[in-house]
């Protein structure tokens, strides 16, 4: 299986710092009374918002990073591949159709689409199935399981995580409640790290690999 390629960790590191970074900065942007507990992030992005080329800058960063990284995470599976593809291209969307005074379908849309996409890349992301041999090296752990099911156990756990911080923020969004910025951050966040702990594991299975097959 082909390496993933060092400008991947560029890529996927770069993610977190465009939406943190340019979330903080906008904030600070805003005047007195904006409230990142209640406002959202396409708030800092609207069209009227005080400095909105952060938060764009930011979000439209924050797409094509997703994107360059499901490109080189050339270890994971198509389809958890294109769930991330998927996941840049939707927030990329979103930056064309900013949030407006009076709302804007396709901005949320876009947004459902790329926190559903995100969300469910992981569990989609392990090649093969669970349990199943990789061939005559493949080894047990002394648990009895391989690591292409410990890898798959915990990709699972990590699009469970993410599904529940989608479905709180998806109660606090529809129920109009008061922490709709706060669960927003805390599952946007999550998102934007993901990748980078996926590229991480790969780069880290690469190298206890070894560069060359036993004979």
């Amino acid at each position: 299986m082909s390496a993933v390629p060092r400008w991947a960790l560029l890529s996927a590191g770069g993610a977190p710092l465009f939406l943190i970074g340019g979330w903080t900065l906008a904030q600070a942007a805003q005047p007195d009374g904006f409230d990142p507990v209640r406002q959202t992030i396409s708030a800092l992005a609207a069209t009227g918002a005080d400095d909105r080329w952060i938060m764009t800058l930011g979000l439209a960063g924050l797409g094509l990073c997703h994107l360059l990284t499901a490109l080189g995470l050339v270890t994971a599976a198509p389809v958890g591949r294109g769930l991330l593809a998927l996941g840049g291209l939707a927030t990329l969307v979103l930056v064309a159709f900013p949030q407006r005074p009076g709302g804007s379908t396709t901005h949320v849309v876009a947004a459902a689409v790329a926190f559903g996409a995100l969300a469910c890349w992981p569990a989609l992301a392990v090649p093969g199935r669970a349990g199943r041999s990789s061939g005559p090296l493949q080894r047990e752990s002394p648990t009895g399981s391989t690591p292409g099911l410990t890898a798959r156990r915990a990709a699972l756990a990590v699009s469970a995580v993410l599904l529940g911080l989608l479905g709180w923020f998806a109660v606090e969004f529809f129920s109009d409640g008061a922490r709709i910025g706060l669960t927003e951050r805390l599952l946007a966040a999550a998102e934007a790290v993901v990748p980078l702990l996926a590229v991480l594991a790969a780069l880290g299975s690469r190298r206890r690999s070894g560069p060359t097959a036993p004979r």
